[in-house]
């Protein structure tokens, strides 16, 4: 049988390489792409401003902190879409089996494409290099017999990398590799497994199931076998969106309940209309809130029928804030996700509910009057104070 062919192929610095591809004076430069205010993070960092440290999901005042001299651009996140759908067409024509994570990465089985374009080193390098001659960005791969292995291959050698894993060399290779290294364990876990003389993935491998389960919960079995190389999960092409979005981090702290709660309504305003283009509607609706502490609060409501409308979103999103913690104090961050996804017409009961049926219809109206006039020129009153003109 031939062996199983998995690979993971990561966009090098996605957004940034993007924006030093569409503007030349960008290239060779640090670039940090995200909000150029003292409350913004950065999405995407160049690798020439990495040496200094500065990193993606760091703050950006953080960042140019380490990397002053760093060129901050505004993402286009339209732009990267465009792109991400030519990468993803690349993908497709070596194997249909392509399991999107995000705009910049995916997994491929291209186990029964071997006959056609070589085995899997092959096809990584073909892929990689029709990436960087037709659209001009570079991208790093790793190729493994197991989704695990191949996602931690792509790692190892950015940027333009090509990591190879044989099934015989797996044991060997994760065996040496730092702790950190392991899905689910972050800077709060990793310090305990190391106190207790788990350094590496090998040591993990070699560490009693129940007591993994005690230090990790209900991961522990499950990082038990990846550290030994087992795993025989699917590359799923279907794989669906787990949530969809969005939230804001504020250039000053907003206290004030009936400004928070706008807030919502422009978050819930949003996730509706990635919902309508999506043909999705969710039962889970969650508020996110983070505090001036950076410590993040969350409350979420299952609801009985699936909704997609902004109204309906924010009515949810309006009753969980009122189960938050009065005592919380001012917040720097609020967002709003809806999860639980099915497709937008999946009958919900036996009855049709004509208010529902008039909220859907809006919700396209709205995204019709965005894409002919451009976002802004249609909004909801209550958001004027925020948004409005002059604002």
């Amino acid at each position: 049988m031939r062996e199983r062919a998995i690979l993971h192929v990561d966009m090098d610095a996605f957004f940034a390489s993007v924006e030093q591809l569409d503007d030349p004076s960008l290239r060779g430069k640090p670039v940090l792409v995200g909000g150029p205010s003292k409350r913004g993070v950065v999405l995407a960092a160049s690798y020439e401003a990495r040496p200094s440290g500065a990193r993606s999901a760091m703050p950006m005042a953080q960042a140019l902190r380490r990397c002053p001299n760093a060129l901050v651009v505004p993402p286009r996140h339209e732009r990267y879409a465009e792109v991400s759908a030519s990468v993803f067409a690349i993908f497709a024509r070596y194997t249909p089996l392509v399991e999107g994570l995000s705009v910049d990465e995916a997994f491929l089985d291209v186990t029964a494409s071997q006959s056609l374009f070589g085995d899997g080193e092959a096809i990584a390098h073909a892929i990689k290099r029709d990436v960087c001659e037709e659209i001009g960005i570079t991208a790093s791969a790793g190729v493994a017999p197991s989704k695990f292995v191949a996602k931690i291959a792509s790692d190892l050698e950015k940027p333009d990398g090509l990591v190879v894993v044989r099934a015989a060399d797996v044991v060997s290779f994760l065996a040496p590799l730092p702790i950190e290294r392991m899905w689910g364990v972050g800077p709060k876990t990793a310090p305990r497994l190391r106190a207790l003389g788990m350094s590496t993935l090998g040591d993990l491998a070699r560490t009693d199931v129940a007591t993994l389960e005690r230090l990790l919960g209900v991961w522990g079995p499950e990082a038990s076998r990846l550290a030994r190389g087992e795993d025989a999960r699917d590359v799923d092409p279907d794989r669906a969106a787990k949530s969809v979005g969005a939230e804001e981090t504020f250039e000053e702290d907003i206290a004030d309940a009936p400004a928070i709660a706008r807030t919502l309504l422009a978050h819930a305003s949003r996730v509706a209309q990635r919902l309508y283009e999506a043909r999705l509607a969710g039962r889970v609706v969650v508020v996110k809130l983070k505090t001036t502490d950076f410590v993040v609060h969350t409350r979420r409501a299952k609801l009985p029928e699936p909704v997609a409308d902004t109204e309906a979103i924010y009515d949810a999103a309006r009753t969980l804030l009122g189960r938050f913690d009065p005592s919380l104090g001012p917040v720097r961050l609020t967002g709003v996700s809806v999860s639980e996804l099915v497709d937008v017409n999946a009958p919900a009961s036996l009855f049709v509910d004509d208010r529902r049926e008039r909220q859907k219809k809006l919700e396209g109206v709205t995204r019709d009057i965005a894409e002919r006039y451009g976002k802004g020129h249609l909004m909801r009153a209550a958001l004027l104070d925020k948004f409005g003109p002059g604002k």
